[in-house]
């Protein structure tokens, strides 16, 4: 079985620039703050699920200076996100990870349900599946796993829309890959969403 790595994307949680359809519940530096506290959830639930290497992907670079007094929990690799969008970003990561042996399990910070218990059964379900998906009830997707590689997943991708997990396991069944789809999840990223976060 191939070692299974977690790709971590994440902004540096600085207010006004994150969470930004939640600044009208939560004001500027409370979204901030709730965008640190899910930050900080994603890594903890990575290393909880104990299936291989979790590496931080983030934008800015890990030496910029919106990053100063943010904890990175030891044992935590990180690397820069780079230039792009975020296909762009997202496919260069899964390449090199894939192209080392590896098997990625693609996540962000945006989704609480994305719990240890559903990390490990991803990465179980990758080493007999070429592609794993959690669906997001907004139409996305807070996971996107990987055994093999190809740029037509993240390429003319309108992302942040209603219809990326559907295109995406539309490409996948085009590949002919065998997929294995977990159970539909929530990002918390508008007002009406705030009252299903586990520590609310």
């Amino acid at each position: 079985m191939k070692p299974v790595r977690i790709l971590i994307f994440a902004k540096a949680p600085v207010p006004g620039s994150v969470k930004t359809r939640l600044i009208p519940a939560l004001g500027e530096t409370g979204a901030a703050r709730l965008a640190l506290r899910m930050f900080e959830f994603a890594l903890e639930q990575a290393r909880k699920a104990a299936v291989g290497p979790v590496e931080l992907c983030m934008s800015p670079a890990p030496e910029a200076p919106q990053w100063a007094g943010i904890e990175i929990p030891a044992g935590i690799e990180t690397s820069d996100q780079g230039e792009g969008d975020l296909g762009e970003r997202m496919a260069c990561a899964a390449r090199r990870t894939i192209e080392r042996g590896e098997a990625v399990l693609l996540t962000g910070t945006d989704c609480p349900d994305l719990i240890a218990a559903r990390l490990a059964e991803a990465a179980r379900q990758l080493a007999v599946h070429d592609a794993v998906l959690y669906p997001a009830l907004d139409g996305g997707y807070p996971l996107l796993g990987l055994n093999a590689f190809d740029a037509g997943l993240f390429r003319d991708m309108p992302w942040s829309t209603n219809v990326v997990a559907r295109l995406s396991l539309e490409r996948m069944r085009d590949l002919r890959w065998r997929v294995w789809t977990g159970e539909t999840l929530r990002d918390i990223d508008e007002p009406d969403d705030l009252g299903h976060l586990p520590w609310a």
